[in-house]
């Protein structure tokens, strides 16, 4: 995978942009269209900045209704669409193409219903991961996927990535806490999926479209499951000598019985960027951090850090430290989820996205440090501990060609290895472009051709998201 660099496109180019751009206008004269060069460059990459690509235009549109109107249009005269939410994709998910239309819902942001009754909120895909919390706080209920970048992601983006967060170790991840969506095809057809209730009648398609990157319809609402708001929450620091005791200790903890709301997982050098970036009073001379948090009422509290406490014993921490209030509570999440922006101020980075079993846990991080020196790179790992998420950032210089094709090799290297471990490519990032080589890794010619006959029954012209997931050698169709 290289920069994407285009030559200037042609006059024929730019008069089938133009006519395309009139057509838009008219179709849908709500909705914001951009195709001057500048503003087409603000949508030119996501969070994969290495990579970037000046789409054909860019369309926001606010309804559901212009947004079948826009892909009717597009399917008649076979244009290629690009879903777009916030483009916070770290796997190229949502990287135009030179003759595809961005179609970034970032506009639709409506709360549509809030239902306590039935714990539901309707939504549209637009908005915020945490803006659907925050539109259920004052009932006392939450959304519990909670994204480290949950303040700019959108819900159609956790749709699409099957995003999961810190607080998924209990609560699962998107697939577990969306009851339904209103998807438009690639024709301009809307069609519901799934509803207001746990169990929908007829296939199970809601668990196709979660996770599958744009690649079979454009989400436009989504309804998602609400939780009551817990009595109390309390995270707990534990710091290690040794990243293998550190993770030994995850595998503790959850060998015991005890699912915590999260376990999270930082080395060093995330550790010393982070309480550098933030001061959220992380332990500086340790190896490796856990932070661990239970909720319930305080003496349940208690009782479950008590115990936490017990199981960390047997592997030698160095120190344990309980929050003792929430002020200090909010700083060690806030030092968390500020983790990939406090690295990005030091260094570019790519962020690695594979599962492996929690009993693989300390094998894959000593593997992980070897890869990364093998390639000559520092790495900080960040990542979701307690269900075996690693977040592996490899720190690179991404203005030396050299060394973006190396870093490259080094990402593949330790996505080859999750896999031999038993796990998988992604957990919550998707495929997109980054991983699209590797799915031979993963599954067999016969998997993938059962999965691509399934994207060509909903988008038998490939128009929608082209060029990810699948590897590019080999499609059924283009």
């Amino acid at each position: 995978m290289s920069q994407i660099s285009l030559p200037a496109p042609d006059a024929a180019v730019l008069a089938r942009r133009n006519d395309i751009v009139r057509q838009l206008r008219k179709l849908a004269p709500e909705a914001s269209l951009i195709s001057d060069q500048e503003g087409r460059r603000a949508f030119e990459t996501d969070a994969l900045t290495a990579y970037h690509c000046l789409p054909l235009a860019v369309v926001l549109p606010t309804t559901t209704e212009e947004v079948s109107k826009i892909l009717r249009f597009c399917h008649d005269n076979h244009v290629k669409v690009v879903p777009r939410g916030a483009g916070t994709s770290l796997c190229g998910g949502a990287l135009p193409l030179e003759d595809a239309l961005v179609l970034c819902l970032s506009r639709m942001t409506k709360v549509l219903e809030i239902n306590t009754t039935d714990r539901i909120a309707r939504v549209q895909a637009g908005i915020t991961n945490i803006g659907i919390t925050q539109a259920a706080a004052a009932d006392g209920f939450f959304y519990a996927p909670d994204p480290s970048s949950q303040i700019a992601c959108t819900v159609g983006g956790n749709v699409a990535t099957n995003s999961g967060g810190a607080h998924c170790l209990k609560y699962g991840v998107t697939t577990n806490n969306v009851l339904g969506v209103r998807m438009v095809m690639m024709n301009g057809e809307v069609i519901d999926i799934g509803g207001d209730y746990l169990d929908a009648p007829g296939y199970d398609f809601l668990a196709l479209i979660v996770g599958s990157e744009g690649q079979l319809g454009v989400v436009t609402e989504v309804t998602v499951r609400l939780l009551k708001s817990p009595e109390g929450a309390r995270p707990m620091l534990l710091g290690f000598d040794s990243t293998v005791a550190a993770a030994s200790c995850v595998g503790g903890i959850i060998a015991a019985g005890i699912i915590p709301v999260a376990i999270e997982f930082m080395d060093r050098p995330a550790i010393h960027v982070c309480e550098h970036f933030v001061a959220a009073g992380y332990p500086l001379d340790v190896e490796a951090l856990l932070i661990v948090e239970v909720e319930g009422s305080e003496d349940e509290i208690d009782t479950l850090l008590d115990r936490i406490a017990e199981i960390a014993r047997d592997y030698n921490p160095v120190t344990m430290h309980r929050s003792q209030s929430a002020e200090e509570s909010a700083k060690i999440w806030k030092g968390r989820k500020a983790a990939f922006g406090a690295i990005g101020q030091l260094s570019d980075y790519i962020c690695m996205d594979g599962v492996i079993p929690l009993s693989k846990l300390p094998k894959a991080l000593d593997e992980v440090g070897w890869i990364c020196r093998k390639y000559r790179f520092d790495v900080a790992n960040i990542f979701h501990a307690g269900d075996g998420n690693l977040h592996p950032l490899i720190l690179y210089n991404a203005n030396d060609p050299m060394q973006l094709e190396r870093v490259e090799q080094c990402g593949a290297d330790i996505l080859k290895l999750c896999v031999e471990l038993g796990g998988c490519l992604t957990g919550e990032h998707g495929v997109g472009i980054e991983k699209r080589e590797l799915m031979h890794i993963q599954f067999s010619d016969a998997d993938l051709a059962q999965q691509m006959r399934v994207k060509q029954a909903f988008d038998p012209d490939w128009l929608l998201n082209p060029g990810k997931v699948f590897p590019l050698e080999g499609r059924s169709a283009q």
